[in-house]
């Protein structure tokens, strides 16, 4: 790089280029539009896209499939082996759409008003076209670099990982294995059209879904009966909503809350210091109230019990000897998953309802460190684009880091910058409509082309 990391005066070294943005909203649009929601994912479709660049551009390639519609592709430039390899990633599927929700269609990719609409558009073909044109850059340019810089489009993200990061660690680690991973799972706030931080994910959640059943004697509906499987597990469920897990603080979350503080007003600051203080006294009124003002920071300092389906019965007029219930369940990194269940048939106290887990553990917990030349330049590069402050944060949700994660590669969750309004008016990740300022995408692979040059480029 022509400027020292750190030195001041530390500017962008990917300009805005016409040309190269034009060709990075071709791709982008080409690849929203083609429907690879999970399930089925049909990710080959997003596969032979990028194949076909990847062909174009001279950059080798090998194709990895468990399922032969749902392969993953791994692009590797060669450095001169001084530093151990980069790796980033961009998930191939989506989420399922109800069209009927959409104002724009959902797999049309259409422009409006500085927007690009569709799904997948900040989750996660925004990574994905970031990952693919850095890989052009780098090829075009002859980028000389220290370490080899891989790209892995991947399949399954969306709820089958053992089509996609789990099926690539579990076979092929040594197509993908590396010091360093960026991915998706953090991103840049806007509020007011303006940028406020930046979150880059170092840990995250597991997710572990727990199954309520209640059993009872079947009988007529006309019949009051203590014994009711459904009113059984009614209590069972709101007991187990109504349950507070301990508040527990990692390396992740307490450098959030303590940079999140000293940014914030001061009556904030005081509420975002108080949770860290190991005084349930202090503590627990702080969390009360960030539970009910900002329930995405209670959940990131607890494990998380949501009721998401509730069924029991076939009948209005017959009693159901069975109900089930689902809790999708985020447990904290440190929580003793053994122990856990326990906890839970505590709180329901109740012999004749059954608590087990709905699934085998399949996104294990993993840290990355806030120590790594990774971390740090992430954090420069992040205030020369945006002008932000960089918080670690563990996110509430899931990716495939967490897979990687478990090799030992350092994890560093990315991406564009989003509007905190635009979630509460149905534009989010997941919603019933996704929409990305087009400003923003380009804007994100200029950062990222600049981080990874700032760590693989020779010096």
């Amino acid at each position: 790089m022509a400027v020292a990391l750190g030195a001041p005066g530390l500017t962008a070294q990917s300009k805005p280029d016409a040309a190269f943005e034009a060709e990075t909203l071709a791709h982008f649009q080409a690849l929203v539009q083609l429907d690879t929601s999970s399930p089925p994912g049909n990710e080959i479709r997003a596969v032979e896209y990028v194949k076909k660049v990847l062909d174009k551009e001279g950059i080798p390639y090998q194709v990895f499939a468990k399922d032969p519609q749902r392969p993953n592709v791994v692009a590797r430039l060669k450095g001169n082996g001084k530093k151990r390899p980069l790796l980033v990633m961009g998930h191939t599927d989506v989420v399922t759409v109800d069209p009927k929700k959409w104002t724009h269609p959902p797999f049309g990719a259409e422009r409006d008003g500085g927007y690009i609409y569709g799904r997948g558009t900040v989750d996660d073909k925004d990574n994905l076209v970031a990952s693919l044109m850095l890989m052009i850059k780098l090829k075009r340019a002859g980028t000389t670099l220290d370490r080899d810089v891989i790209f892995l489009a991947e399949s399954g993200e969306e709820g089958a990982p053992e089509v996609g990061a789990q099926f690539m660690i579990d076979n092929h680690l040594d197509a993908i294995n590396a010091e360093y991973c960026l991915a998706e799972g953090g991103g840049v706030v806007r509020t007011g059209g303006k940028v406020t931080r930046a979150n880059v994910g170092t840990t995250e959640k597991e997710p572990r879904p727990i199954e309520l059943i209640a059993r009872g004697p079947a009988g007529h509906g006309s019949v009051p009966s203590r014994g009711n499987s459904v009113t059984r597990l009614s209590a069972a469920v709101g007991k187990v909503a109504e349950w507070v897990p301990p508040l527990r603080v990692n390396e992740t979350t307490g450098a959030y809350f303590k940079k999140l503080a000293s940014m914030s007003t001061p009556e904030q600051a005081a509420r975002y210091r108080d949770v860290l203080n190991p005084d349930p006294k202090v503590h627990a009124p702080a969390a009360e109230w960030l539970l009910e003002n900002e329930p995405a920071h209670w959940s990131m300092l607890h494990t998380s019990l949501v009721p998401t389906i509730v069924g029991g019965g076939y009948r209005y007029n017959v009693i159901p000897s069975e109900s089930k219930a689902t809790i999708d369940v985020r447990l904290h990194p440190d929580e003793d998953q053994s122990k856990f269940l326990d906890e839970v048939r505590k709180v329901i106290n109740d012999p004749n309802v059954e608590v087990r887990w709905a699934r085998d553990r399949y996104r294990p917990a993993g840290t990355s460190s806030l120590t790594t030349e990774a971390y740090a330049v992430i954090e420069q590069q992040t205030k020369v684009h945006y002008g932000a402050e960089v918080l670690p944060t563990m996110s509430t949700g899931a990716s495939d880091m967490a897979q990687v994660r478990s090799k030992g590669i350092n994890c560093y969750g990315i991406g564009p910058a989003l509007d905190t309004e635009d979630g509460p008016k149905g534009f989010g990740a997941h919603s019933d409509q996704e929409r990305i300022l087009e400003a923003e995408l380009h804007r994100f692979v200029r950062f990222q082309i600049d981080v990874v040059m700032a760590l693989a480029a020779a010096k």
